[in-house]
């Protein structure tokens, strides 16, 4: 080729190669943008299932005196939502449910805005120890506790002593009397009754998590003591209970 013919334009091979150059970096490009899609809808998503599982059971980083006093949905009704609407929507007329629990910014009409990731897709169920994404290239867990019995079914021991530390024994231990009262999943409330052993102590078994009132009566002196108690998933709490007289 002549330099008059070079400069008279390219040859068919050269622009070939231009476009093969051009088609690869296209590729590359629309590759990188989806990468970058992909990791803004992730970081949304992980975002979002966070709140989902405040809205559930609770922000353990809200304290007050030293105590935690969020648990969510759960903390309120007793038992883990059947479905994310139960989030919104009080799902059965429940007196001890406090929605809504999250915020909702659907336009109308399908589901709420708060229960599809990033992609549209619907989360998993909430009414489990975790839940997932499954809409994004790979599946993203939210774990809430190790099992639904860590949610559901939590130990208490309650210790009984007098003001300078003397339990009951077994002359006093039917005079005092130990009434734990927590929502019992179907939107009231439950109530146990313990009566501690001669040593002071009283087992309850089976509570789920939030915060409750335990109340402890001792009828020699009338001496009555009331306590908020917050249950932790997958926790034994002890709480110790001291009356202000020498009792016994």
């Amino acid at each position: 080729m002549t330099e008059a013919e070079r400069q008279n334009g390219y040859t068919l091979i050269e622009l070939v190669l231009v476009i093969i150059i051009l088609g690869i970096l296209a590729g590359i490009a629309y590759r990188t943008m989806g990468n970058t899609i992909d990791v803004g809808r992730i970081e949304e998503t992980r975002a979002e299932m966070e709140q989902l599982a405040c809205a559930i059971a609770g922000n353990p980083g809200l304290v007050s005196n030293g105590t935690r006093i969020d648990f969510g949905y759960l903390g309120d009704v007793g038992a883990l939502p059947p479905s994310w609407n139960a989030l919104i929507v009080n799902p059965g007329g429940y007196a001890t449910w406090r929605g809504p629990y999250i915020r909702d910014e659907s336009s109308g009409g399908g589901a709420y805005e708060f229960s599809l990731d990033a992609w549209g897709k619907p989360y998993t169920s909430p009414n489990g120890a975790a839940f997932s994404s499954t809409g994004g290239p790979e599946t993203i867990s939210r774990v809430l506790a190790n099992s639904i019995d860590d949610l559901l079914r939590n130990p208490v021991i309650v210790t009984v002593t007098d003001a300078d530390g003397t339990p009951p024994g077994a002359a006093y231990r039917d005079s005092v009397e130990l009434i734990l009262t927590y929502p019992n999943g179907a939107g009231g409330l439950a109530t146990i009754v313990r009566h501690p052993s001669a040593n002071g102590l009283a087992r309850i078994d089976s509570i789920p998590v939030g915060l409750h009132r335990l109340q402890v009566f001792c009828r020699p002196g009338n001496d009555t003591i009331r306590r908020k108690i917050a249950i932790n998933p997958g926790q034994t709490l002890n709480v110790d209970i001291r009356h202000f007289g020498n009792l016994w």
